[in-house]
This record gives structure tokens, C-alpha cells and sequence, in this order.
């Protein structure tokens, strides 16, 4: 068990180093595209991808699931998280956007007790408070350094956390492949739906080519170790470990982009790691209690 735990962690880190280059290439591809445009291609490079597995596995791509009220409610989601994540990376850059995201698992633990009726003692619920108020010493409202932009960032991390949930509800006999292939074609019909009516495509250049080339393959295998990670290892021992994405996306904007940013939203970024651990470490402590009774 110990070396499926490394195995996991390793997996798992590589899976966050992946996103965090994702991030970047979506951020330089933003630079001379517009978002839709970027969004359609992402998510026609991800749907050929998902699409493909689902077949290889002999499962139909188009079911009766596709319009039940939980995908529905997941594909909406997924539109809002990445559009609104694409927006913050392109406005206020990695480092601040994947700050403010990183209290996604504590936005999964509020939407859990409103939509799957889950109990939650006052441990996590003061959790999920402090991590919220970690976001708030990040983004600063009423401040001189507030950022108005970095807003689309909040909307992406409650736009995931719903999407998280949502998937949840749905029956197990649903292949995670279809899902994720419906998440990728909802953006791709999204993508091309804002640049109808907001701003037209641009052509491709070899430098734009491969940085959307770059979110597609790296997002992919992101995506795929992740799974595995998941798979491999204990996920109270392995889960804690996606917070390294943070360290990754800090380092990619100070190399790349020459971002610097500043002491209170180191502060805040700590405050809501800090509480997103505890809240899942208190969950995995209660269900091994429940297992064990």
C-alpha cells in the first residue's frame, strides 16, 4: 500500500505540473486569439480524444444521459468554470487566477451540503469560512490593489466546484469517458457561439498553433494521470496533493510571464490551502470512523 501511495502522489503531481503548463499555453494562446476561439479548439482537440476512448471501451457517445437535469446542470458548469477561467487567465494571469481557485474543494463541500444534503459539522463549516476569507485577503475588495477582473476567477471556482458536484448525482453506469466527452463538445458549441455573436476567430499562426496544440495534449494527459491517481493510491493520503498546482502555476508565471505577486495573496493562497486540507483530512478521518463502526 505504501508504494501505491508514492506511485499515486507522483502521478498526481505530474497530473498538477501538466495543468499548470495547460494554463499557460491558454494564457499565450489568448494573446492573439480570442477566447472563443481558443475554447472551440480546446474543446474540439478534447472531444476527438474522449470521444475516441469511449468507442475503444464499446460505449455509444450520445445516450438518453445527455439530457438528464444533472448533465445538463454539469455541461452549464463547465461552460461557466472554463470560459471564466480562460477570461481570468487572459486578464489577471496564472498566478493570481490558480490562487483563487484553489479553494475549489472547499466550494465542492458548501454545493454538497445544498445539493447531495450532506453533513457537515462545524469543524469543516468553520473550514470552508476561513478558506473563503483566504480568497478574500487574495482578491482584496474596497482595496487599492483590488482587480476587478480577478472576479472571473471566482466565478471559474464555483463554476468547478459545481461541475464537481453535479457529477456526483449522476448514476454510476454513465462511462467517465461520455462525460467527459459531452464536458469537451459543450465547449467546443460554446467557443464557436461566442465568436458568432462576441468576436470573430483570428487566423492561426505556428506559435498560436502550438500553444493550443499545447492545452489540448498536456490537458489530456493532465487529465489522464490524474485518474490514475487516483486509482493508485488512498485518496486521503493522495488527494492533499493537487494543492502543488499553486507551487507549479507560481513558478510558470514568474518564468514566463515575469509575474510577481505579492505578500497578501501569498497570504491568502496559505490560508485557503490550509483550511482546504483540514476540511478533507476532517472528512477522511469521520468516514474511516463511519467504516469502522
Amino acid at each position: 500500500m505504501a508504494n501505491n501511495n508514492l506511485r499515486g502522489i507522483a502521478l498526481l503531481i505530474t497530473a498538477m505540473a501538466f495543468f499548470a503548463a495547460t494554463d499557460a499555453c491558454v494564457q499565450l494562446a489568448t494573446q492573439t486569439l480570442p477566447k472563443g476561439q481558443v475554447l472551440s479548439l480546446m474543446g474540439g482537440g478534447g472531444a476527438l480524444i474522449f470521444a475516441a476512448l469511449t468507442r475503444s471501451k464499446g460505449h455509444r457517445l450520445i445516450a438518453a444521459d445527455l439530457v438528464s437535469w444533472p448533465m445538463l446542470l454539469r455541461n452549464s458548469a463547465e461552460i461557466v468554470a472554463t470560459f471564466s477561467f480562460v477570461t481570468a487567465l487572459s486578464t489577471v494571469g496564472i498566478s493570481l487566477a490558480s490562487s483563487v481557485i484553489q479553494a475549489t474543494p472547499l466550494a465542492v463541500t458548501f454545493f454538497a451540503i445544498i445539493l447531495l444534503k450532506e453533513q457537515v459539522g462545524w469543524r469543516r463549516w468553520g473550514a470552508i469560512l476561513i478558506g473563503f476569507a483566504g480568497v478574500l485577503i487574495i482578491l482584496r475588495p474596497g482595496l487599492s490593489g483590488f482587480e476587478p477582473n480577478a472576479l472571473w476567477a471566482v466565478a471559474a471556482m464555483l463554476g468547478l466546484a459545481l461541475r464537481d458536484v453535479s457529477t456526483r448525482l449522476m448514476p454510476g453506469t454513465t462511462p467517465s469517458t461520455r462525460i467527459a466527452f459531452y464536458g469537451m463538445a459543450v465547449l467546443t458549441l460554446g467557443g464557436w457561439v461566442h465568436m458568432l455573436l462576441i468576436e470573430p476567430p483570428q487566423p492561426l499562426t505556428v506559435a498560436s498553433s502550438s500553444y493550443v496544440l499545447g492545452t489540448v495534449v498536456l490537458g489530456s494527459l493532465g487529465y489522464f494521470a490524474m485518474i490514475q491517481a487516483m486509482r493508485t493510491g488512498e485518496i486521503s493520503v493522495v488527494a492533499p496533493f493537487r494543492y502543488i498546482r499553486i507551487i507549479f502555476a507560481l513558478i510558470v508565471g514568474a518564468i514566463v510571464f515575469g509575474e510577481r505577486p505579492d505578500l497578501l495573496t501569498y497570504l491568502g493562497c496559505g490560508i485557503t490551502i490550509a483550511a482546504g486540507i483540514y476540511a478533507f483530512w476532517r472528512e477522511a478521518r469521520l468516514s474511516k470512523k463511519g467504516n469502522a463502526s
